[in-house]
């Protein structure tokens, strides 16, 4: 730590010093009636030289501050420790030093500033919500509230993570059931857009986000075809023939296929430009938001819900060589075997959801899960982004114990709700689970976070503890206070 003092020390004098010099090279310069003024030895009472000092001593002090306090080590001991990606630590400790996981084990030699006892409670890695419209959308009647989605079709140059609102009420509600990140989705027409990882603690959206670009949404064109005769339209003027239908399906699907096919066109040319020097026409916003994506960078989540819509869009992939998330997957339980064989994971959101005909067994969603990790596809989980679901993003952790109750083992759920989703989105080496050299994002509970009865004690994210207080707290605290009829 004296080491980093002592580089900011000497980088504030340099600072200073090259303030001086400015300060005299202005003076120096100054023009009086056409005569140069001579320079002075010091600066000017009142110069900005002499008025940054203080300043610079203030920053100092209050990063040394901001170093010692975020050195500080916490231990925490005692606890059923859900690593995820090895083995539960029945009496297992955790050291974190300032926000990393520094060591985990049962047996820990390490010193720390501070130790916590858990008292046998259960420790988890933050959970992370795929998908979400956490901080896009806070009353679904009140329509100045909503902000998930744009005008037009195509629009890939949209980022999700500016429009996060950092005081929504429903961010502390999903935090105090250990949601810690939260992925906000742009939604609507073909390409919605751009989505970032915001933490679910911080001030400002330029605090909160850590990742951006995390991944790009595509939502599927329609499949299916409404066979309804003409006879039964309310405004006969909608009616559409089969034919028709067919048609304007197929050019949906290729006028998604062209602009991808222009995106890697004009990732070329800008590669072009910059090895060969070529002169640079300009950047077009739309395009330059396309490179991660056919770069290979960021993955692309499809939206797809109907067989069909699966199936189109795995051939789209395989055949384009895109590395694509199934987003939604209502019937994905019909396509296990070509995601299988594909190798697509799937983040399902539709676990509660009723089966779509009546035909289908009252369990299918229930099981889906299951039937698709024994394929080999790996399940992440996810309430949806609509609207509505923003506010039950808490309940994500029942969505993940309803499958376990149909087949899928606990450490399955567990890991759809942290270690995938952070591989998912190429964040596997910091979110996910408790390992050395991670960041410090932990959740303390005193039962199975699976089980509904129990409750989330502490909270930790990036080394730091945040409150659990939510306006549900304070209305119970509220009420409960509230004066007894006599």
């Amino acid at each position: 730590m004296m080491e980093g003092n002592g580089i900011v020390w000497m980088s504030m004098r340099n600072n200073w010093m090259r303030l001086r010099a400015i300060n005299s090279f202005q003076n120096a310069q100054t023009v009086g009636r056409g005569v140069l003024t001579a320079p002075q030895t010091s600066p000017p009472h009142g110069s900005l030289g002499q008025r940054a000092l203080p300043l610079l001593a203030v920053a100092v002090l209050f990063f040394i501050g901001t170093v010692g306090a975020s050195a500080e080590s916490l231990l925490l001991s005692n606890a059923i420790v859900h690593t995820v990606s090895g083995e539960t630590l029945t009496h297992g400790q955790v050291l974190i030093n300032g926000n990393k996981i520094q060591a985990v084990g049962t047996n820990l030699t390490q010193s720390a500033n501070k130790v916590v006892d858990l008292n046998g409670q259960h420790l988890y890695p933050g959970l992370i919500a795929l998908d979400s419209a956490l901080g896009l959308t806070e009353i679904e009647a009140v329509r100045s509230t909503r902000d998930m989605a744009e005008v037009g079709d195509y629009r890939p140059d949209v980022q999700s993570w500016i429009a996060v609102n950092p005081d929504s009420e429903l961010l502390p509600v999903s935090r105090a059931n250990g949601i810690a990140h939260a992925e906000p989705a742009p939604q609507g027409g073909v390409m919605g857009g751009l989505s970032g990882v915001i933490a679910l603690d911080g001030w400002t959206t330029e605090q909160m986000t850590i990742k951006r670009p995390a991944a790009f949404h595509v939502y599927w064109p329609e499949m299916t075809l409404d066979t309804k005769p003409k006879e039964k339209f309310k405004d006969q003027s909608k009616y559409k023939s089969l034919e028709d239908q067919a048609k304007e399906r197929t050019a949906k699907i290729n006028a998604l296929d062209d602009f991808f096919h222009e995106a890697h066109a004009y990732a070329k040319e800008r590669d072009a430009i910059k090895k060969n020097g070529t002169p640079d026409p300009g950047i077009n916003p739309p395009w330059e938001a396309m490179l991660p994506v056919v770069r290979g960078e960021i993955p692309i989540m499809v939206h797809a819900e109907e067989f069909r819509q699966i199936k189109a869009a795995l051939r789209w992939a395989q055949t384009n060589q895109y590395k694509i998330v199934l987003v939604g997957g209502n019937e994905a339980w019909m396509a296990v075997d070509v995601l299988s064989s594909s190798k697509v994971p799937v983040i399902f959101e539709n676990v509660f959801k009723q089966p779509t005909h009546d035909w289908d067994a009252y369990d299918v969603h229930f099981r889906t899960p299951e039937l698709l990790r024994r394929a080999g596809v790996k399940v992440a989980f996810s309430e949806g982004a609509d609207s509505f679901n923003a506010a039950l993003t808490k309940n994500l952790p029942y969505s993940a114990a309803q499958a376990v109750a149909f087949g899928l083992p606990e450490e399955e759920a567990i890991k759809g709700m942290t270690l995938y989703p952070a591989q998912l989105l190429n964040m596997a080496d910091r979110l996910g689970s408790i390992e050395p050299g991670k960041e410090a994002t932990l959740f303390v509970a005193d039962g199975s976070i699976l089980d509904i009865r129990a409750n989330v004690k502490q909270m930790w994210i990036a080394g730091k503890e945040v409150s659990l207080e939510s306006r549900h707290t304070r209305l119970y605290e509220k009420y409960k206070n509230r004066p007894r009829t006599k």
